[in-house]
């Protein structure tokens, strides 16, 4: 599973692939990380960036809401606030799989 409730928040582990043609969940990458691509380079942040910003649209969560863990690494964990449209939303996700 690409997601999990720990502590009350919703942990999201993405592989982010920056320099894409344009925003998009391309789907699962193993079986426990959802590969999101971004158009954004992966320059000064940028890409982190661009990840929160299209996060925040899909679930319709403040940017300011939402965390980022391991920057820098290929794989990351966002944190989302526990909201049930976000389960909702991403066990559709999980079902288009």
């Amino acid at each position: 599973m690409f997601y999990e409730i720990k502590n009350g928040k919703i942990h999201i582990y993405v592989k982010a692939q920056p320099n894409s043609s344009k925003n998009k969940i391309a789907g699962l990458y193993g079986d426990d990380t959802i590969k999101i691509n971004i158009k954004a380079p992966a320059v000064e942040g940028a890409a982190n960036k661009e990840l929160i910003k299209f996060i925040s649209k899909q679930f319709k969560v403040a940017k300011s809401e939402i965390e980022i863990k391991g920057e820098t690494s290929k794989r990351k964990t966002l944190v989302l606030p526990y909201k049930g449209d976000i389960i909702k939303k991403l066990e559709e996700i999980n079902d288009k799989q």
